[in-house]
């Protein structure tokens, strides 16, 4: 499971000082048929949330100025069941952030956070995206979780939006949101994955960075041939 081991080799990847070279737009990028990406951008990893990424709420404003450019925006929304497989809460004597194995690999046990219908789990009340199309919920299979707007953690379950895409002609995608390391990852990683060219807007997302997560997750987005850009490289 060497991708989803991100934790756990995301601070040897540091300490080597293997952090790649970031591969940044030469030229203002024109979205035009592109996708935006929103990932996780919930009241969950924002602001007193109970998976609160540091600066999540910074995305925001970044994400609303660049969307008028583009014709087609899909969100991601977390969605899991109460007592889900990927809370520490579930498995007893283990507490948040460790590690256990789960029928499809590895999982890190996080705090219980964005349970289905709670207000925790809303979206960002400041998102500002009247035109999104899509939301991705993921996560709501109560054994296992999904980091990918792509596919859950087995990799084998499909969640459609790759057919949706495809369906309707859309090459490109532009990832934002929340966190880097997981989420916006795996979901850029995945795109590429599914034929995609993909670009990730660095200062529309923020990451957790366990261990030197944030720096392994865009050396492996990079490998993959993730683009990493700013908002600023976008012809809005």
């Amino acid at each position: 499971m060497p991708r989803r081991a991100l934790l756990k080799s995301a601070a040897a990847l540091a300490a080597g000082g293997a952090l790649g070279l970031p591969a940044f737009a030469a030229a203002p990028v024109k979205p035009g048929t592109a996708a935006l990406i929103v990932v996780d951008v919930q009241n969950c990893f924002l602001e007193g949330g109970t998976l609160a990424v540091k600066g999540g709420n910074e995305v925001i404003p970044v994400i609303n100025k660049i969307a008028p450019a583009f014709e087609n925006i899909v969100l991601t929304q977390d969605w899991h069941t109460a007592g889900h497989a990927s809370f520490a809460s579930a498995h007893p004597g283990t507490k948040p952030f460790e590690t256990t194995k789960l029928s499809y690999g590895q999982q890190v046990l996080w705090p219980d956070h964005c349970v289905q219908g709670t207000e925790d789990a809303a979206l960002g009340k400041d998102l500002k995206l009247p035109t999104a199309q899509l939301i991705i919920r993921k996560g709501f299979h109560k054994d296992m979780d999904s980091y990918s707007a792509f596919e859950e953690a087995d990799h084998k379950t499909p969640t459609g939006l790759a057919g949706y895409l495809k369906a309707r002609g859309i090459k490109t995608v532009f990832v934002t949101g929340l966190a880097t390391d997981f989420c916006v990852a795996w979901t850029a990683m995945d795109a590429r994955k599914n034929g995609f060219e993909v670009y990730v807007v660095e200062d529309a997302t923020r990451g957790i960075d366990l261990n030197g997560s944030v720096a392994a997750a865009w050396k492996q987005m990079a490998a993959k041939g993730v683009k990493r850009i700013q908002s600023s490289d976008i012809a809005v």
